[in-house]
């Protein structure tokens, strides 16, 4: 199965690096990795230019979210005969046998559509920072499981998930073409999530394959879970994916969970020195409401009192 990976870069520094030779080590030849830039203005894009200037690269002139510029990448892949995309943070390492297994994992059963290995967090040795997600309707929609427990045998298995994260995601090709690529208006987050939901109602498998692990340093590029401006994607993107998916229940369990609690949230954040992430998500959730996206303005520093 031919498979190519899409790395996204924004501003990523020298992780690019990391990144990109870990996929090359995997047996991926430079032609079928697709590197694209969302404007980076920290050197990074030069840097992988001079240090691999044999991948192929897409450099844009502004950030366009991690959705629009995966889909590029994607896009340049399939007109080039790829039977499988995989979607890789540029702050992921794999260790060499990752993506062979996971590529044979779609080989051997047609029924799978996407599937992406256990995730072990970089900044936590020895700690899961995802094993397959949950579709929970309830705060964040969604959550990461096994997040911050200890690796071991449980997280190893092979089984059928709600989502995997777009970290580390493999998808065959028919999925993209039936289904279509990441909807780029989330801008970036819960992107992953809606792929994966819309893939599964249309009888496709989405598998954790535990058996193999990606090293992950989450949310490098937003500054970490609880920067004010993850939270704020987070609360914005949270009602655009209720509208197009949820039930009523599940809405209501969400207003619930997610909403009601808050302002509780908000007296704890206070005394943790969060206080601003939680009314970011606040405000995310009142602009979605409101009908408003993310965009690359709405999230740039300095551009709310915020963050």
């Amino acid at each position: 199965m031919r498979v190519v990976a899409i790395v996204v870069n924004w501003n990523g520094g020298e992780a690019n690096l990391a990144c990109l030779r870990s996929i090359l080590a995997s047996g991926v030849v430079p032609g079928d990795i697709v590197f694209v830039d969302n404007g980076s203005a920290d050197g990074s894009r030069e840097l992988v230019a001079r240090e691999l200037p044999q991948i192929t690269r897409i450099e844009n002139a502004h950030n366009l979210g991690f959705g629009e510029a995966a889909n590029q990448g994607a896009t340049a892949a399939l007109a080039g005969g790829a039977e499988a995309v995989f979607f890789v943070n540029n702050d992921v390492v794999l260790p060499p046998d990752t993506l062979g297994v996971l590529a044979r994992a779609l080989a051997e059963d047609r029924h799978l559509g996407i599937v992406g290995p256990r995730v072990l967090s970089t900044r936590a040795p020895g700690r899961v920072w995802c094993a397959g997600g949950m579709l929970t309707w309830r705060q964040n929609l969604s959550t990461l499981v096994g997040h911050g427990e200890m690796d071991g045998p449980r997280f190893r298995e092979r089984k059928r998930v709600d989502y995997v994260p777009g970290c580390a995601l493999l998808a065959r090709r028919q999925v993209l073409e039936e289904v279509g690529l990441f909807d780029a208006r989330y801008f970036a987050y819960m992107e992953d999530v809606d792929l994966c939901l819309r893939a599964r109602r249309r009888g496709f498998g989405v598998e954790l394959v535990g058996d193999v692990a990606a090293y992950h340093a989450s949310s490098s590029a937003t500054g970490g879970g609880y920067n004010p401006r993850r939270k704020y994607m987070m609360g914005v993107n949270s009602i655009w994916f209720l509208r197009a998916h949820a039930r009523p229940m599940q809405w209501v369990r969400f207003v619930v969970f997610d909403v009601l609690t808050l302002p509780f949230l908000w007296v704890a954040g206070v005394l943790q020195g969060r206080g601003k992430s939680v009314a970011a998500k606040g405000v995310g959730i009142l602009d979605g409401v409101r009908g408003r996206r993310v965009t690359a303005e709405s999230i740039r520093a300095g551009g709310s009192w915020l963050w």
